[in-house]
């Protein structure tokens, strides 16, 4: 067999804005808000004790305080808006996921490359019914695409279906799993 390597028009390839894709849950985008408001507190707190502990003047205090009471308005305030442009797909090859506010990623992982799929929550997120669904690939130190903000049985079928998927179970056809409501 010959070597072929021929040029693709890129005009013939598929659009990838043509695909559809599923909002992450409406409760990502309160849980975005809360857990980057806890964050920042501990920034205040230090803000606070800062001219204590260190001999800087009382009077920068005013100052400190109001940079970090801007930081407490608007980084929750940034977070709620990029929690909300966050989507994903499952396509019959492959898995994206959108995200970003200023700087907008998308992510598209081929299911031959997944090794294995796990889900997490931390504490806040489980206030919400939301986990993350991480899929890793050979060779990778991390998570290689991490898809936040997803229902907890939303992500549990998505699991399952990556999982039956890349060990090439016959049940696992070209149906992906269907679509949970947000129940908001």
């Amino acid at each position: 067999m010959a070597f072929s390597n021929a040029p693709v028009d890129p005009e013939a390839l598929p659009r990838l804005e043509a695909q559809s894709l599923q909002p992450v849950s409406r409760r990502f985008a309160p849980y975005q808000l809360i857990s980057r408001f806890l964050g920042l507190l501990p920034l205040g707190f230090i803000a606070w004790l800062l001219p204590v502990m260190t001999g800087v003047p009382m009077a920068l205090r005013p100052v400190l305080l109001g940079g970090v009471g801007v930081l407490l308005v608007v980084s929750p305030a940034l977070s709620w808006l990029e929690a909300r442009r966050r989507a994903w797909a499952v396509r019959e090859q492959d898995v994206t996921y959108h995200s970003g506010l200023l700087v907008q990623r998308t992510t598209v992982l081929p299911f031959v490359r997944i090794q294995h799929v796990e889900t997490a929550s931390n504490p806040v997120e489980r206030a919400f019914n939301l986990v993350r669904l991480t899929c890793f690939t050979a060779g990778g130190a991390g998570g290689d695409l991490v898809i936040q903000g997803l229902e907890r049985e939303q992500a549990e079928r998505l699991r399952q279906y990556l999982l039956d998927r890349i060990q090439g179970r016959a049940d696992a056809s070209d149906e992906p799993p269907p679509e949970a409501s947000d129940g908001v």
